[in-house]
């Protein structure tokens, strides 16, 4: 299949890109810069230059595919902000999705665990909830259109900013791994290369219409991450009181207080699959610091 992926050389993509091409798929890659033209080039993937922002570049790179996984998202938010970088997603989904109507190939988007199970719609006021929504209304369009929910913490081998990362540094900022309050409050999480397994089964075998959740653990307490953190640090491990959280963790400090329980059983029975690789806890021993 000639598949085209936005957000190829990020950290999930490029685990995205090297499953399809082990399974013999073609892969056309967005580039924005010289560097990541030359990173896909280098991997075996043919390459568009162009950005999220260029509708008619997504246009004719979705139309010349047989598929589509858009992974690539605006993170910038200081500069752009969150409903900014919403808007650019929505818009870059409408008009791949336009590209691909009447063919019944596959778009796949990417969104996050908003919701306990597959089966339900999730917050009405998450930032991608409209294009989820979106994506899933193009199957009365003939576009295979799909939608996979990732945890908040997708790990693994090269992970340098996800909020695994980020933890890290700042217990050896603060010379102590930290909680929140009692800490019992959970967090979802894949390998990313289970994710990435995932994405290929879905872009093979999905139905129009899925809702996909890419969860290994279905919610691991943070006070069991900070204890492997300290760990792995060799550092203490520490409740923090949430009226301290903001001033201890920054920005961090609204999402580790966050309770995120997700189930992928749907998932797991619909496309077969069985992530194989190591667990968040485990993973954290091996984190390169």
């Amino acid at each position: 299949m000639r598949v085209f992926v936005t957000g190829a050389t990020g950290f999930i993509g490029s685990s995205v890109v090297e499953e399809l091409i082990g399974a013999g798929h073609a892969v056309t890659g967005l580039a924005r810069s010289d560097a990541s033209a030359a990173t896909l080039a280098e991997a075996g993937v043919n390459v568009v230059r162009g950005s999220l922002e260029d509708l008619e570049c997504l246009w004719l790179a979705a139309k010349a595919s047989e598929g589509v996984l858009h992974m690539a998202h605006n993170h910038d938010f200081e500069n752009v902000g969150r409903d900014v970088a919403a808007a650019e997603d929505l818009a870059a989904i409408k008009t791949m999705g336009a590209a691909l109507q009447g063919t019944g190939h596959p778009l796949i988007i990417t969104s996050a665990t908003h919701a306990p199970t597959e089966a339900e719609d999730g917050d009405p006021g998450y930032v991608r909830y409209p294009s989820e929504q979106a994506t899933l209304a193009m199957g009365a369009q003939a576009v295979r259109s799909m939608v996979v929910r990732l945890p908040p913490t997708v790990h693994g081998d090269e992970d340098r900013t996800g909020f695994i990362p980020r933890l890290i540094t700042l217990a050896q900022e603060k010379g102590q791994s930290a909680w929140i309050g009692e800490g019992q409050n959970r967090w979802p999480s894949v390998h990313r290369r289970d994710a990435a397994h995932l994405f290929r089964l879905a872009l093979e075998n999905g139905a129009a219409g899925s809702r996909f959740h890419a969860v290994h653990e279905e919610g691991i307490p943070t006070r069991d991450i900070a204890r492997a953190i300290g760990r792995r640090l060799g550092l203490p491990a520490v409740s923090i009181p949430t009226q301290q959280a903001t001033s201890h963790f920054g920005f961090l400090g609204h999402i580790l207080a966050m309770d995120i329980h997700a189930s992928s059983f749907e998932t797991q029975s619909k496309l077969e699959w069985t992530p194989k690789h190591p667990g968040l806890i485990e993973d954290i021993a091996a984190y390169e610091c």
